[in-house]
């Protein structure tokens, strides 16, 4: 599923070698964390959230025949966290 969704998104951004998806397990749930370029957030988000909404929606289809849920979570990347530097320096 992870592939899928990676697949899915960078086949929408500009920059696809930033994007990065993580999978995070639980026992009754999946969270899918996808980050993109702060270029490209809004490719992914796209016009009133149907971007988004889409990618959702068929990560839940998906995920329904495993009989877990899953969400998906999509933030965006400053230019260091892109190149690997600090996340957040305080």
């Amino acid at each position: 599923m992870k592939q899928l969704v990676e697949t899915i998104v960078k086949a929408l951004v500009d920059s696809p070698e930033e994007v990065v998806v993580n999978e995070i397990t639980g026992e009754q749930a999946t969270v899918y964390e996808i980050k993109v370029g702060l270029k490209d957030t809004g490719k992914v988000i796209g016009k009133q959230g149907r971007t988004a909404q889409a990618i959702r929606t068929i990560v839940r289809a998906v995920s329904a025949k495993t009989g877990k849920s899953a969400t998906v979570q999509i933030d965006s990347m400053n230019d260091e966290q892109a190149e690997g530097g600090p996340e957040e320096e305080q």
